[in-house]
């Protein structure tokens, strides 16, 4: 497998330091998520200070970017990083997108199928200078004069991956994508039973192998150099599987193990801000489908356990802050690359 860390969004000062340790330590690759923060602006400074790894945005929000927009960015990163770019797009659910982001809604699904598409229109009249001609029921571009071309670039393929919960965006991402973000609100029974065959009706569809795609993420990680560490990351994974569990777009994971009414109570409790409670619903059982919990010494045979054979690209963001404890995150780094 391969191994990448996140970046710190928030703070772009840091960025550089961050980017540059985690090419030392032998991760494969940085991620910049996009909650408080933009996601593409890290990875500028990420890729000026690193050689190696990837660099990607995991993930950028779609529909709030025209396509047109997200082409550019992207080319140009792609252009910096001499080909190291990784474009991952979400599509938020319905409320972020009317309420927070003030943009009309619609089944997701037909819609980021046809986002990528044409970003892969568009990247082609970059290229080779050809007209841009992609016509879909969302988007329309028909448009590219050469003051506003940028011009090719020698990496001109730029890998695509989607997040995915539901059947429907998982089978957009095995036609039109190069890879799926697993999303953190995620088990492996419901990536066996629900998206795996989803990905394979797509790759089916688009005349793809499984080797031509990538399957990232696969769920929560509470870790740690010891079992105290441990069990404070867990408390932090309960409450995020509650913040997640929340939301009733979600519900599908829950349904998927039986736990159908969770996410009624949880969504019950976050109208009335009971968020620091949400947290006591997620029993042990709960935590243990959705994570890895285990310290560093354990992380690989547990993700072997649970990833082997499914997962090619996991997120692992130990945190050292002694030689020795440097020491043991490269362990697990590697170890995991094993996988």
């Amino acid at each position: 497998m391969k191994v990448e860390t996140g970046l710190p969004t928030a703070r772009l000062d840091q960025v550089a330091g961050h980017a540059r340790r985690a090419e030392a330590l032998g991760y494969d690759g940085v991620v910049a998520a996009e909650t408080a923060h933009d996601s593409f602006l890290p990875l500028v400074i990420a890729a000026e200070h690193t050689e190696r790894i990837t660099i990607g945005t995991s993930v950028a929000i779609a529909f709030p970017r025209s396509p047109m927009v997200t082409a550019m960015i992207a080319w140009d990163l792609q252009r910096f990083s001499n080909g190291r770019f990784i474009l991952g797009l979400g599509t938020q659910v319905k409320g972020h997108n009317q309420r927070r982001f003030s943009v009309p809604w619609t089944p997701p699904a037909p819609r980021i199928r046809e986002y990528v598409e044409s970003l892969r229109a568009i990247w082609n009249s970059f290229q080779t200078g050809g007209k841009l001609d992609y016509v879909g029921q969302h988007y329309s571009f028909t448009l590219m004069t050469p003051n506003f071309n940028p011009g090719p670039i020698e990496h001109p393929h730029i890998p695509v991956h989607i997040a995915a919960v539901n059947e429907h965006n998982a089978r957009v991402a095995g036609e039109v994508c190069d890879g799926i973000k697993l999303h953190g609100f995620n088990t492996m029974s419901y990536t066996r039973d629900v998206i795996l065959p989803q990905i394979t009706k797509g790759l089916e569809k688009s005349g793809r192998t499984r080797a031509q795609f990538e399957i990232c993420g696969g769920g929560f990680l509470a870790t740690g150099k010891d079992w105290s560490e441990v069990e404070q990351a867990a408390r932090e994974v309960k409450r995020q599987i509650s913040f997640y569990g929340s939301t009733r777009t979600y519900q599908n994971v829950f349904d998927h193990h039986g736990w159908g009414d969770t996410t009624a109570r949880l969504h019950e409790m976050s109208l009335q801000d009971k968020w620091a409670e949400m947290p006591g619903v997620i029993p042990d059982e709960m935590l243990s489908e959705f994570a890895i919990v285990a310290p560093y010494d354990k992380i690989a045979e547990e993700a072997r356990k649970k990833y082997a054979g499914v997962v090619d690209r996991v997120g692992f963001g130990g945190s050292a802050r002694t030689p020795e404890e440097e020491e043991a995150v490269k362990t697990v780094i590697r170890q995991l690359q094993a996988v």
